[in-house]
């Protein structure tokens, strides 16, 4: 039988339930005041005294998508930090003592998002009151890890995301077409023309090479480790996706699920809740050889054709790594023209690949470069609006490409 306090006179119930959702929008979640009377409603249903039961209730009504679940069960814990049985929730929290140890796997916006300054900016938002960064603010953020970023940084790096001109490689095909400066003569459009004439005079038609988007193909990495850096970069996808044409996109954790359709959508939210709806292994384990396996067999015939370049973004932490990884990396790199790897551990200057999957997947790639901030960014699409070639450089240029990007 459920016990309910909301009638106790000692009971912060509702106030606690406020205060949690401003925290939840400090820290960048979409929690909405209709969302905080329904909390309220729900929780009359259940037992107030079970820690767990709270817990699940809380993030079923005020959570909408599966990349939130880190963040809240980060905020939860820290903003109920009493773990006493119902105390937590009928005894008024003040806001967190920054002087106070915190676990150091809590993000740092949800720490921010629980100190006062925090907490009254999120106020001053609600009431219309928006705040444009600096120049020097701009330039820290082009340096700064996102993993480092407080909820405002990561909004406006958002912003700076869909704002980015993104790559237009051109790939020379095979087809051609009537030209005016092309190099080959059209014999046929020649010899068509001169029949009206009698012969007298002809004109010269001359065809050139066609050109097309060279098509980009990115697998995502979404197991727990990339958490930090895994919605970042779908914004980008999604830029390129609306903004480029021939771009798929496929999310793995311990499976491989296809979302180039769900991205698709104009509206970035939309977009994102959309590919939220349809993967099932956020921010869970990470099996790469299957997923590549996976990709390999069912989709690189279908997407990899006419010179399609691959963006891998994962940090190869490999939870099963064997000779399977190495033939997959092998077989996709053979199936592109360009492989390039994306990882976040190569923001670390003493980075080396030690994890027994990387050393698997370092020599089938074309490039190895950094994806933690706003430089490795366009650093990437710079390497894209280059000429698509063919692969071959090998793992070290790579990985010299990496540490020279990461040092910028």
């Amino acid at each position: 039988m459920a016990i309910n306090h909301f009638d106790s006179p000692a009971g912060h119930i509702a106030d606690n339930v406020a205060g949690f959702a401003r925290t939840l929008r400090a820290c960048g979640l979409p929690v909405g005041s209709g969302a905080v009377i329904d909390a309220l409603k729900a929780l009359r249903l259940i037992d107030i005294g079970n820690r767990a039961d709270v817990f699940s209730t809380l993030q079923a009504v005020l959570i909408t998508r599966h990349d939130y679940a880190l963040i809240f069960a980060q905020a939860f814990d820290l903003f109920f930090r009493i773990a006493k049985e119902g105390k937590d929730m009928l005894d008024p929290v003040q806001p967190l003592d920054q002087a106070r140890k915190s676990p150091p796997s809590v993000s740092r916006r949800v720490l921010e998002a629980l100190s006062p300054p925090a907490i009254m900016s999120e106020r001053e938002a609600s009431e219309g009151q928006e705040i444009r960064p600096s120049v020097s603010d701009l330039e820290v953020l082009q340096k700064k890890d996102f993993a480092q970023m407080s909820a405002a940084e990561l909004a406006e790096v958002t912003r700076m995301i869909a704002k980015m001109k993104l790559p237009q490689a051109r790939l020379r095909i095979r087809r051609t077409r009537p030209d005016s400066r092309g190099l080959r003569l059209d014999l046929r459009r020649t010899l068509r023309g001169g029949l009206h004439t009698g012969g007298e005079i002809v004109d010269i038609h001359r065809l050139g090479r066609i050109d097309k988007p060279a098509p980009i193909v990115a697998l995502l990495d979404i197991s727990g480790s990339m958490s930090d850096y895994t919605r970042l970069f779908l914004h980008f996808l999604h830029a390129a996706t609306n903004r480029r044409g021939r771009v798929s996109v496929f999310l793995f954790g311990t499976r491989l699920t296809n979302v180039t359709r769900a991205l698709r959508a104009r509206d970035p939210d939309e977009a994102l809740a959309a590919c939220s709806s349809v993967v099932e292994d956020w921010a869970g384990g990470t099996r790469i050889a299957t997923s590549l396996h996976d990709f390999n067999k069912l989709w690189s015939r279908r997407v990899l054709g006419q010179g399609a370049m691959v963006l891998m973004i994962t940090d190869g932490l490999e939870r099963e790594a064997d000779s399977k990884l190495a033939f997959e990396m092998d077989r996709l790199h053979r199936s592109c023209r360009r492989l390039i790897w994306l990882n976040p551990l190569l923001r670390y200057d003493g980075f080396e690949p030690r994890a027994q999957g990387i050393k698997m997947m370092l020599p089938h790639v074309d490039e190895f470069r950094p994806v933690h901030n706003l430089s490795s960014i366009e650093g990437l699409i710079a390497a894209l609006s280059q000429a698509p070639g063919r692969h071959g450089r090998g793992a070290a240029r790579g990985l010299n490409e990496g540490h020279h990007a990461r040092s910028r």
